[in-house]
C-alpha cells in the first residue's frame, strides 16, 4: 500500500498554487488522480513508458486498454499527434477544452505502454481549471483513464476515488462532484469519415453539426471482444456494480409492470433488488430500492455513475434499469448502462 497524499484543491478559491507538489509526482514518475469535468482520472506521465505502466498497475487494467492522453493547451496537440486534418481542427476549435476525445497517428514520443500497443493516440483538452493547471505545471501531457478499479463504475464524486484508490495512487486531488458524469465522446479521426469509438459529454448530433457526416462504431451498441480496442471502453466489461444488471426494454407501462414483477419475485426469495428509473417513474416501483437519475438525459448522465455506485452500497443483489432512447445524451447513458449490464435485457 502507498502512503497517498490526500488533498482537497478548490479553483474558485484560489488554491491552484497548491498542485506544484502534484505536478513534482507527475515528472518524477508518479501517479496523481485528479478530477475532470467527465470523471476523477489516474494521471501519470504520458511520455513515460514505467508511469503508464503504474496506471495499469494501480487500475488492474489490461495493457491493451489504450490511456487517454490529456493536454492543457490547444497546440500541444502537434507535439504528440501526426496528420491532424482540417476537419479534426474544425472539430478541436468547436469542442474543446470539453469532453471529447480525438484519436491520431501518434509521433514517436508517444509510448506504446500509453496507447495499448496501437500508432494511434487518443487525446483530449479538459476544460476543468484544477485539470488542465496541473498538466500546465507538470509540464508534460498526462495520461489519464478513470480513477477506478477496472470495470467498476467509473467515479465522479470524492469518495468513489478515496474509497477505491487511496493507497494505490501517490496522490489524490479532490475537487468535488465532476458537471458531465460520463468519460469523454472519443472520435476516431484517422479516416476521412470521423468514428465516434465512445459516446459521451459531445453528442453524435452536436460533431455532425459541426463537420457533416460522423459514423458511429458498433462496438457502441454490442459487446465486441475481438478486436484491438482504440479507445478505452470499447472492448472489456465496464462499469459494473458489485450487482446483476438488466435493462428492462419496452413502452413505459410494460417496463414498470415486468419490473414490479420481477421485485415481488425477488422480495420472495430474499433477495434485494435496485431499480433505476426516471425520476417521474420513481413512485411507480414497489418493493425495491429505487434510485432516480434525473428528469432528463443530461442529468441522468451526470447520476448514472453515482446511482451504480449507491446500489452496492444499498446491498442490492439484482438491478434493473429502464432503457432510454438513444438520441442525443441518451446514446451514452444507454451505452454505459450496457456495458454495465454485461448487454443483459429483459423485453418487457
Amino acid at each position: 500500500m502507498k502512503n497517498t497524499i490526500i488533498e482537497k484543491i478548490c479553483a474558485e478559491c484560489g488554491g491552484l498554487g497548491r498542485l506544484k507538489s502534484f505536478a513534482h509526482i507527475i515528472r518524477d514518475g508518479g501517479t496523481v488522480i485528479f478530477p475532470t469535468e467527465t470523471v476523477y482520472g489516474l494521471g501519470a506521465n504520458a511520455l513515460d513508458e514505467g508511469a503508464a505502466v503504474k496506471i495499469y498497475s494501480a487500475k488492474g487494467r489490461p495493457s491493451d486498454n489504450p490511456l487517454i492522453v490529456h493536454i492543457s493547451e490547444i497546440d500541444q496537440i502537434y507535439d504528440i499527434a501526426c496528420e491532424v486534418s482540417d476537419k479534426a481542427r474544425v472539430l478541436m476549435d468547436e469542442f474543446w477544452p470539453g469532453p471529447v476525445t480525438f484519436v491520431f497517428k501518434k509521433k514517436e514520443c508517444v509510448p506504446y505502454a500509453t496507447t495499448g500497443g496501437l500508432d494511434t493516440v487518443a487525446v483530449r483538452l479538459p476544460s476543468h481549471p484544477t485539470a488542465r493547471e496541473l498538466i500546465r505545471l507538470s509540464g508534460v501531457p498526462i495520461a489519464g483513464p478513470s480513477a477506478n478499479i477496472s470495470g467498476r463504475p467509473s467515479p465522479t464524486r470524492e469518495e468513489h476515488v478515496i474509497s477505491e484508490m487511496d493507497g494505490r495512487v501517490d496522490g489524490i486531488i479532490l475537487g468535488g462532484a465532476c458537471d458531465v458524469g460520463l468519460e469523454s465522446t472519443v472520435v476516431d479521426m484517422t479516416k476521412e469519415v470521423p468514428v465516434v469509438l465512445r459516446p459521451g459529454g459531445i453528442t453524435l448530433e452536436q460533431l455532425e453539426n459541426a463537420v457533416g457526416r460522423v459514423d458511429v462504431d458498433p462496438a457502441i451498441s454490442g459487446p465486441c471482444e475481438d478486436i484491438a480496442p482504440m479507445s478505452p471502453g470499447m472492448k472489456y466489461k465496464h462499469y459494473a456494480p458489485d450487482a446483476q444488471v438488466y435493462i428492462v426494454s419496452g413502452e413505459r407501462e410494460a417496463v414498470i409492470k415486468r419490473i414490479n414483477g420481477l421485485c415481488r419475485q425477488n422480495s420472495s426469495g430474499g433477495i434485494t433488488t435496485g431499480v433505476i428509473c426516471m425520476d417521474q417513474n420513481a413512485h411507480l416501483y414497489e418493493g425495491c430500492e429505487v434510485a432516480s437519475l434525473g428528469r432528463n438525459m443530461n442529468e441522468a448522465a451526470s447520476l448514472l455513475f453515482d446511482v451504480l455506485i449507491e446500489m452496492d452500497n444499498r446491498g442490492a443483489e439484482i438491478v434493473y434499469s429502464e432503457s432510454f432512447d438513444e438520441s442525443g445524451m441518451g446514446r451514452a447513458v444507454m451505452n454505459r448502462l450496457l456495458k454495465s449490464a454485461g448487454y443483459r435485457i429483459i423485453n418487457a
